[in-house]
Parts: C-alpha cells; sequence; structure tokens
C-alpha cells in the first residue's frame, strides 16, 4: 500500500440499467464520456486515489450492471463496501421509482450499518426532467442519504458526488480505520469545506 494513503475504501455503484453508472465513473476516473456507452457485463473495477483535507484515500470503485440477469453476483458485490451511490436519471421517472428495490438489495446484502449513501439524479444537461430536484432531495432525506443532481456529459457535480461521500465515510468512525492505524485524522472544519468546488453544491441532510 502506498506509504502516504490513508486507507483503500470500497464504493459501489447501483440503479437501474441505463441511468448512467458507468459514465459517472469514468467521467470521474478517466475524465472521458462515451455517449455510445454500452451496458456493463457483470461488473467493472476502477482504482483512483482522491486527497480529501490532506488525507489521501485510495478509492476501489465497483460498477454493477442494472439488469436482473447479473443479480446472482450481488451479495460478494456489497460486502464490505464503505460507500455506495444510488443512480437514477431525471428523464425517467421509472428509474427513480425503482430506487426503493436497490435500497432493499442494499440493507438485505451489505455488511455494515453505517454504510455511506449519496443519491445522484444523472443526465441535469438534457431538458425532459421527470423527477424534479425537490423529490430526489425529499427521498434522499427520508433515506438519509446526501444527494447531488449531476451529468456524466457536461461533468456538472460528478467530482463533487465522490468527493463529499468520500468525505463522510471519512468522517464517520469505525467505518475504515483498521486496529492499527491512527485515529487522529485532522478533517477541515465544515466552514472552511465548503471553500472547495463543491460548495453549496451538495444537500446533506
Amino acid at each position: 500500500m502506498d506509504e502516504d494513503v490513508l486507507t483503500t475504501l470500497k464504493l459501489l455503484i447501483i440503479g437501474e440499467s441505463g441511468v448512467g453508472k458507468s459514465s459517472l465513473l469514468l467521467r470521474f476516473t478517466d475524465d472521458t464520456f462515451d455517449p455510445e456507452q454500452s451496458a456493463t457485463i457483470g461488473v467493472d473495477f476502477k482504482v483512483k486515489t482522491l486527497a480529501i483535507d490532506g488525507n489521501k484515500a485510495k478509492l476501489a470503485i465497483w460498477d454493477t450492471a442494472g439488469q436482473e440477469r447479473f443479480r446472482t453476483l450481488t451479495p460478494s458485490y456489497y460486502r464490505g463496501a464503505q460507500g455506495v451511490i444510488l443512480v437514477y436519471d431525471v428523464t425517467k421517472r421509472d428509474t427513480f421509482t425503482k430506487l426503493d428495490n436497490w435500497l432493499n438489495e442494499l440493507e438485505t446484502y451489505t455488511t455494515r450499518n453505517d454504510i455511506v449513501k449519496m443519491l445522484v439524479g444523472n443526465k441535469i444537461d438534457k431538458d425532459d426532467h421527470e423527477v424534479d430536484r425537490n423529490e430526489g432531495l425529499k427521498f434522499a432525506r427520508k433515506h438519509s442519504m446526501l444527494f447531488i443532481e449531476a451529468s456524466a456529459k457536461t461533468k456538472d457535480g460528478v467530482q463533487c458526488a465522490f468527493e463529499e461521500l468520500v468525505e463522510k465515510i471519512l468522517q464517520t468512525p469505525g467505518l475504515w480505520e483498521s486496529e492499527g492505524q491512527s485515529q487522529k485524522v485532522r478533517l477541515g472544519d465544515q466552514d472552511q469545506a465548503g471553500g472547495r468546488a463543491c460548495g453549496g453544491y451538495c444537500s446533506i441532510p
């Protein structure tokens, strides 16, 4: 493990097929966008190191297929995860209404009660919205999730979604520290946190 990396975190991206999970991941890890992105077969996996308030975290990000036929992979996929990004498409209401199913699955298979959840309404660059921002925010608050609207195409909100998720994990005692690691992690004051590019963008219930 890299000397200056504080910890390695396992993050998941879940949601219906076609909502843009892989596009969000590729925009975050490789800063690329492919409008012809093909459906994920099984599980894809990316690693990226992120610095939050001077602490480096190595992220192992798992991107899953949204289709039913791959659900046999589910238990191992969720095991040990510290953070999860639930994605819906703001232009397709059914991807929003099915979030309850994904939350149920998460609760069934996750091995941690304090897993940090981020709700992302993707494709805000499109005009034909079927899900209002306030609906997303209300749903996120109801289920104690962070919330942001984003566009993998234009980059809006993508970096912020991952940064806020990781910051929240690092602020959750016992979620990521191993026995030998120091508890003296200094995270910037909340007042200062707003000074980053995400300032005021993410809604934290």
